[in-house]
């Protein structure tokens, strides 16, 4: 093995684990971050709100536990955000 081929091996081996631990500092980013920190802070007030309340929707009034009513409207709100989020991708 020629001290050319070990030098080059050397600096692809350093070149590989930069690119990986690239991909991980990418991972995250301080807009990632900011949505799993908004994300903790929602499913706490969620889940300190445990009492029942009346709900009505057009004509049926329902009572329910509080959390219940707000997790399915955060469900509700994600589900429509990844979908105007996929369907403008898509038009590109």
């Amino acid at each position: 093995m020629s001290p050319k081929t070990s030098k080059t091996s050397k600096s692809s081996a350093t070149s590989e684990r930069d690119v990986r631990s690239g991909r991980v500092a990418g991972a995250l980013t301080p807009a990632r971050i900011a949505v799993l920190v908004l994300a903790v802070l929602a499913l706490i007030f969620i889940f300190e709100n445990t009492r029942a309340t009346k709900i009505r929707l057009l004509i049926p009034e329902v009572t329910m536990p509080l959390w219940a009513a707000l997790l399915a409207t955060g469900i509700v709100g994600a589900l429509c955000g990844a979908y105007f989020a996929y369907s403008r991708t898509r038009r590109r």
